[in-house]
This record gives C-alpha cells, structure tokens and sequence, in this order.
C-alpha cells in the first residue's frame, strides 16, 4: 500500500538534557585498558547497527500507524490528515459511479452546510462521490461529525484532510481520476474575517490555489465547479445584482477572498485550460445549516429567551437578504456540473480554450430580517426580545438581491421554496436535533 510522505519533517537532536565534560583524573593501566579495542565487541557492534538498518528497511508499514492522525506543520497553520489503512481502496470504490455515464466527483467541505447536501444528492442520483474537509472549529465540530455520519450512510467515503496539503491532493489524484470537482471548502462568515484574518487566506485563497494546482496537473483535468459568493457585490447599489455588474469594491476581507478566488479561476482557465464554473451563492438556509448564519442563532436565542439584535442601516434603512433555501441552490450545483464542458488541457498543458462561466445562485426574493424573525416567532410560537441597533461597520452589506436570469437561461436554475417553507423545514430540523435530541433523521 501507497504510504503518504508529511510535507515536512521535525526531528530533535539526541543530545542529553545537562551534557558534561569526559574528564579522567588521570592515565592508568585500568583506564587504558577500558578504552582498548576490541575485535570481537566490534564485530558484534557492526552486525547489531546492520540487523537494526535491515529491520526498519523491511518491516511492513504498521497499518495502526497508518490509521491514526498525521499533523503537518506550516508555518502558521497544523494540516490534519486522517487515513483508514485502506483509504485507497475505500476511496475507488467511493468513487465509482453506477453507470457510464455517471461522474466520478471530489467535493471538498464535504461534512460542511452545502457540501452535506450536494454530496448525498449526487450520490442518490448515481454519481460517484468522494468527500474531502479537515473538520476546523470555526463553528461546532460535533455538527460537522453528524453531518459526515449522514454522507457516511449515503455511502460517500469522506477523508480527513486539508486542501493545502499538496502531498494528500497529489495521492487523491493519483489515485481516482476525477471527471469534476465540486470545490465547496472555504473559511465561511463576514465577521469572523476581522478577529481571524489569516484563516480566510488560508483557506480562500491558498487552498483554492491548491486545489487548482492538482487539477491542472491531473494527466485528464477535471471539471471544476466551485463556490464563490454574492459578497463579491460588496458596496455596489444597483439591484439585483447582475454576472455583469462591478465586483470591485468589496466590503469585507471574506468578499475580497472570493472575489480573487474568481481572479485566480480565470487565471487558471485561461492558462492550464481548466473549465471552471464559479457559483455565487446568496444566504443559504436550511436544516444542517451553519450556526453562525442569523436565521440560525435567532431561534437559538429565541428558544432561550434571549435578546436578539436587528441591525438597521442609516436613517433607519431596512436590512435584508436573498434567503435561498438549501435544496434549490443543490439543484444550481448539480445543474452547473451536467453542464460543464470538459478541460482541454493534460498535465498542466493547455490543448485549446476552455470554459469559463459565472452564476448567480438564488432566490430573487429579497426578505427583511424583520420579517425573517416574524416568521421564526410564528413557527417556534415564542415572542422574540428584540433590540434594534444601528448596523456595525464589520463588512456586512445592507441587503443581498440576486438577477437569476442567466442560471434560469443557461443551468435551467429555477428556486421553488419560499423563506417561510423553507423556515418550516428548518425549524422542524433544529427541534428535532437541538430539543429533541433524535439526531438520525433529515
């Protein structure tokens, strides 16, 4: 078995704690004798430093080892990697779709919101499916290991591991060869941006480079579907917000890294040949959502009879936000995958010119986070206590509109479930995994 090499490698001289000085009190025929050599003792030293060299050349690799946790060290950043002794066949198998036809496809941020959901529709409907993500503690890991437990019984084999570890993308690659990736890893949040920002480098930019480094060196290059965001619009007032409206002024670090997630895609495109389809979601909601998203720690709060804070632009300008609800923007992504032509490039060679194309992803029904909390009161039949406040200078953005003609034109893109459904089907989720605490179930 393939075993993988750490990036780096840390080992500690040998030298003792408190090293002395060899210091005889003076030369005599005992000490002259202790220090004469001696044939036999010199054999036995040799073939003793020979068997040892052998047994470490020769021993098998111990599959325990194998199994447990690999910690890489970088300069800023741990990358964990967490591989069964079988990983690789296990990872095939994950991969081979029922039919033909079907896709063979890594999603990365697999045990994440989104990537959760695409991962077992896909492999519903045939596809094969890999998921890769490295489980960080931006928000509840004991979520993301329930979610991994959903895409585990849908027969997804998901792997431990982080999107900048060059040598795990390098293996993964070697061995299944992918006919798309669906790149749905990113440090998410507007506001953690300011307290962590290196995190969002990190993982919205290096890693995005990462990704795309394997895929272009990948002897049949990928399909790439990747999500960007409808950040990128930042300060821009025109509404909706169209594909081919200015995404130059962002507001946020987190919007700054997606949008040079769209540079570098093109970048790559134009030069490897890489067909990548960048998806810009607009506020995705839904059961198995994020914690850290509004919709969420409000009813939170609210079931715990805490205040909950409502934001307010200037002169009291209302505040609000596409909710797209989970399974239409599933329908976006699988729709974006069926349509994605082929990279014309091999092993980082560009054949001839590939697709690029960028969509809009969600509802065109902008909702006011005043009416957002109106409906949770109504569905979790609790009054809220509610402290309007004027909105912080932390990168959010008064309201979100999205202009879904050219997904509806070209992915047949069509969103079906109103907030207030949607809100229904979440609520239903988090008493059921929160309150009632029966997990297994959607």
């Amino acid at each position: 078995m393939t075993q993988l090499k750490p990036i780096l490698s840390h080992l500690d001289p040998i030298i003792p704690s408190t090293p002395g000085k060899f210091k005889p009190d003076k030369f005599s025929a005992y000490s002259f004798h202790r220090l004469r050599f001696h044939p036999r003792l010199a054999l036995w030293s040799f073939l003793s430093v020979i068997f040892i060299l052998l047994f470490f050349c020769f021993s098998p690799p111990d599959g325990a080892a194998a199994a447990k946790r690999r910690s890489l060290q970088t300069t800023s950043y741990t990358i964990r990697v967490h591989l069964d002794s079988n990983w690789e066949v296990k990872a095939r198998n994950s991969a081979r779709p029922r039919s033909k036809t079907g896709f063979s496809v890594l999603v990365t941020g697999a045990a994440g919101f989104v990537g959760t959901h695409v991962s077992i529709a896909l492999k519903r409907r045939g596809d094969g499916v890999i998921g890769l993500d490295n489980f960080n503690n931006y928000y509840d890991t004991g979520l993301k290991k329930a979610r991994k437990a959903l895409v585990d019984r849908a027969g997804v084999y998901v792997i431990e591991g982080d999107i900048n570890d060059a040598v795990l993308l390098r293996k993964l690659f070697e061995t299944v060869q992918f006919t798309h990736v669906m790149h749905l890893a990113a440090q998410a949040g507007v506001r953690y941006a300011m307290q962590n920002p290196n995190s969002y480098i990190h993982s919205n930019v290096n890693g995005f480079v990462s990704l795309l480094e394997a895929c272009k060196n990948a002897t049949l290059q990928p399909s790439i579907v990747w999500a960007s965001s409808s950040s990128v619009y930042g300060l821009n007032s025109k509404v909706p917000f169209s594909e081919k409206d200015r995404t130059d002024q962002p507001a946020s670090l987190y919007a700054a890294t997606k949008k040079a997630g769209e540079e570098i895609a093109h970048t790559y495109n134009h030069i490897y040949g890489l067909s990548i389809t960048g998806l810009r979601f607009f506020t995705v909601y839904g059961p198995w959502g994020r914690p850290d998203m509004a919709y969420f720690f409000f009813t939170k709060d609210i079931l715990k009879g805490k205040e909950i804070k409502i934001f307010e632009g200037a002169d009291h300008a209302t505040v609000a936000r596409d909710f797209t609800y989970v399974d239409d923007v599933v329908k976006g992504c699988l729709a974006a995958l069926d349509t994605a032509k082929k990279s014309t490039g091999t092993g980082g060679k560009k054949k001839g010119a590939a697709q690029f194309r960028i969509y809009n992803l969600g509802n065109t029904s902008p909702v006011p986070v005043v009416k957002l909390v109106a409906i949770l009161e109504k569905l979790l039949k609790v009054k809220a206590k509610k402290k309007v406040l004027p909105m912080p200078r932390n990168g959010d953005v008064l309201f979100t509109h999205a202009n879904i003609s050219l997904a509806r034109k070209e992915l047949g893109y069509k969103p079906t479930t109103d907030l207030e459904t949607g809100l229904k089907k979440f609520v239903k989720w988090y008493l059921r995994y929160y309150v009632s605490k029966k997990k297994s179930a959607w």
